[in-house]
């Protein structure tokens, strides 16, 4: 695959290149030149910066259309699409004065539109914004995030939840490839380091026609760090330190380009030991360690762009099986235990023609995933390899019709290297082919798309007929054709209207369908049903935005029907004292939304008001609920920007009170949950001591020291609460 790869990259850098050019000027509304705009022609993967007198330079351009994005702090972002670049030499740009709420380009949508103009709702949250909340780990900080929740295991494993859907429902992308690293285990997290990704794209509802299968809840799109400006070299160093686990989380990264040459590499290293509850006793083996290596090399001139990149991830992850008991400080992982390992390859190459372009998109991914009990020889291992593609072909806009065609695709092959096995040796083979176009006129904007796929799965029969760990061969085939239709309108200049309809759906995965054993993370002896049908949903959003320069307000709500939802239903019976849960299938339905207020008052300019409230229910068509549906939050917060003399700037202080109300909507085997209020508290600001310049961030997170049991936590059974107490202090260097 890696010689494939090369092969690829090292062909595509035959093209000739051109050498077209566009220079400009950036001004404010009253003609005074902004210097440090940055201006992104993100299709090429290059960038600059506006000099002292607000000129910028791009050279090495594609002769047909592009678009560069103007972004600079206080503003409002400009997308501007250049028609015949050739043509275009002089591009001089003004840019409106904004209080708050950057507009920003979705990369996980099509058509590259900024959010104000896309027709489907994308919340976009940057990973510097997480941070600041004081998040531990990628997956706490999206949980931040209206609409997305996590399952947890401790500080070390999460999964994501979005609107109510988990596992293999929700699609995860990375470096632009889909990740796939065996998430329909409960005790698998995400298994991502947030050092070297820039931000986060959630879409909430089925994504399947832009991605396939698994994405019928939404997608996360995880979007890689930029490389450095155009002849220049970029550095950074970053350390977290964190009180409750007496933590730290450390990132290294170095970054240079040339004209058409752009390299970077960055390491990671997070620490953690077990967590404190507010009792001050510390919950076993919740501790873990985490190396993280990016690399990326890209080449891009007038003819394509090429990006390379490559992503190691090794996690040691203790499994809290004796809850509260032996109280140490140490790091050092005890059994059981799990390790993993993940590899990841991207290759990213666009190229482009007079009048459009074509994205081809490899990715090829190896989860190396291990389980140990008493010793260091590993009870499970499973090594999983995924090969997927992604070809989109945008045509030559026809009048104000813009349109995608595309093919994706994946090939899939999970290995049992050990003598325990949760899902049988099996191979999958997935193809999709799809179409997307979409109308503007005026403030309007009507999309639609259609897609068809085709999944062929094949599994080897394993064990001993009528014993434990059993499974049948496999020969399985499921198909699905998917639609979506989206319309988004300006009632006026401030308010926005959006009204989605799609189809979605997931194919049952291996432990679904062939599971027969005790399942160790939820103690319970689970049984498959190789007879599984697709899911199949269709859901309904509707969006409502009001943005002027002070104020900023949305609702958001949707309902989701889905056919044949899988999951297990207890039967009664007991194996070994175990309970056994069979998988089934009923039509089920979720609903709900978010509600968001932000208010920038005049003339309090350094003042922010911010709330949100999020809810969702998950039911059953024949009657009762779904498990593992997250209970209701409303998030407040007040944040003051600030600067102390020439020392302090871009400062800020946030006052937070979160609240996460009771939880009794539960199927046969949730329990309930208590409601509860935590209280947090954020400092930070750009520090200039001397010659030196740092960004310095502090966090007291649950200051009240409360005790509290989140109903997603999978220690909720064994009453163990959540996190007491936990400061953060975090610095970081750019030289």
């Amino acid at each position: 695959m890696k010689q494939y790869i090369l092969a690829l990259f090292l062909g595509l850098t035959s093209f000739v290149q051109a050498q077209n050019s566009i220079t400009g000027k950036v001004t404010d509304s009253k003609n005074n030149p902004l210097i440090g705009v940055t201006v992104d022609a993100s299709d090429l993967h290059k960038s600059t910066k506006t000099d002292e007198n607000g000129v910028y330079t791009l050279s090495a351009l594609p002769n047909g259309n592009l678009t560069l994005v103007f972004t600079y702090l206080g503003f409002l972002t400009l997308n501007k699409k250049i028609e015949k670049a050739q043509n275009t030499k002089t591009l001089d740009v003004i840019l409106d004065e904004l209080a708050f709420q950057m507009d920003e380009v979705i990369v996980s949508t099509p058509f590259s539109k900024l959010q104000s103009q896309n027709v489907m709702k994308v919340d976009r949250e940057s990973v510097k914004s997480m941070q600041e909340k004081g998040s531990a780990t990628l997956i706490e900080g999206l949980a931040t995030i209206p609409g997305v929740s996590q399952v947890s295991t401790g500080t070390s494993i999460g999964k994501p939840v979005i609107r109510g859907l988990s596992g293999n429902r929700v699609l995860v992308y990375t470096q632009g490839v889909r990740l796939e690293n065996q998430q329909f285990g409960d005790e698998h997290g995400l298994g991502l380091n947030d050092a070297g990704v820039e931000n986060v794209e959630v879409i909430k509802g089925p994504a399947s026609l832009l991605y396939g299968s698994d994405a019928l809840g939404g997608v996360l799109f995880f979007n890689p760090e930029k490389f450095a400006l155009a002849n220049t070299f970029q550095g950074d160093f970053g350390q977290r330190l964190f009180s409750n686990t007496l933590g730290s989380s450390t990132t290294l990264g170095l970054k240079t380009s040339t004209t058409n040459w752009k390299y970077l590499i960055r390491g990671a290293y997070n620490t953690q030991s077990d967590y404190k509850i507010p009792d001050g006793d510390r919950v076993t083996n919740t501790r873990f360690q985490e190396i993280d290596f990016k690399a990326g090399i890209g080449y891009s001139n007038a003819k394509f762009s090429s990006v390379l990149r490559y992503n190691y991830n090794n996690l040691d992850i203790g499994i809290p099986e004796d809850g509260i008991a032996d109280q140490t400080t140490t790091k050092k992982t005890t059994f059981p235990k799990q390790g993993v390992f993940n590899n990841l390859f991207s290759l990213n190459n666009t190229l482009f023609f007079s009048d459009s372009k074509l994205d081809v998109n490899l990715g090829y991914i190896q989860n190396d995933r291990s389980e140990f009990e008493d010793s260091n020889v590993a009870v499970l291992h499973m090594i999983l390899h995924t090969f997927d593609y992604n070809v989109k072909y945008y045509l030559p806009k026809i009048g104000k019709v813009e349109t995608i065609v595309g093919v994706q695709g994946m090939s899939q092959e999970n290995k049992n290297r050990a003598e325990e096995f949760l899902i049988p040796n099996a191979k999958t083979n997935d193809f999709g082919v799809f179409g997307t176009g979409i109308y503007d006129w005026g403030s309007n904007s009507l999309q639609a798309g259609i897609r068809f796929d085709y999944r062929h799965l094949v599994a080897e029969e394993h064990g001993v007929l009528g014993e434990e760990g059993y499974f049948e061969a496999l020969h399985k085939n499921y198909d699905s054709f998917n639609a979506s239709l989206g319309y988004k309108t300006n009632f006026d200049k401030d308010l926005t209207f959006r009204l989605n309809a799609a189809t979605g759906f997931r194919a049952p995965n291996l432990a679904e369908l062939s599971s027969n054993g005790v399942h160790e993370g939820t103690f319970r002896y689970e049984v498959g049903n190789p007879n599984l049908r697709t899911e199949q949903n269709i859901q309904t959003d509707l969006d409502l935005e009001y943005k002027s320069t002070h104020f900023e307000f949305s609702v958001s709500g949707f309902y989701n029907h889905i056919n044949d939802y899988i999951y297990s239903s207890p039967t009664g019976a007991e194996i070994d004292g175990f309970k056994v849960y069979n998988y089934i299938q009923n039509n089920a339905n979720l609903y709900g939304g978010e509600v968001a207020l932000h208010i920038h008052p005049h003339p309090l300019d350094w003042l922010h008001i911010e709330s949100s409230f999020e809810t969702v229910t998950g039911k059953l068509q024949t009657g009762g609920y779904l498990p593992q549906i997250p209970a209701n939050n409303w998030d407040n917060t007040i944040k003051t920007d600030f600067e102390i003399g020439k020392w302090l700037q871009e400062a800020f202080v946030t006052f937070n009170v979160s609240t996460t109300f009771s939880q009794d909507k539960v199927s046969g085997f949730d329990i309930s949950s208590d409601g509860y209020t935590l209280l947090n508290m954020g400092f930070g600001g750009k520090v200039k001591l001397g010659k030196s310049t740092f960004d310095l961030n502090l966090n007291g997170n649950n200051l009240l020291n409360k005790t509290y049991i989140p109903h997603l936590s999978r220690l909720a059974t064994a009453g163990i609460p959540n996190l007491g107490r936990n400061f953060v202090c975090g610095v970081a260097f750019k030289f």
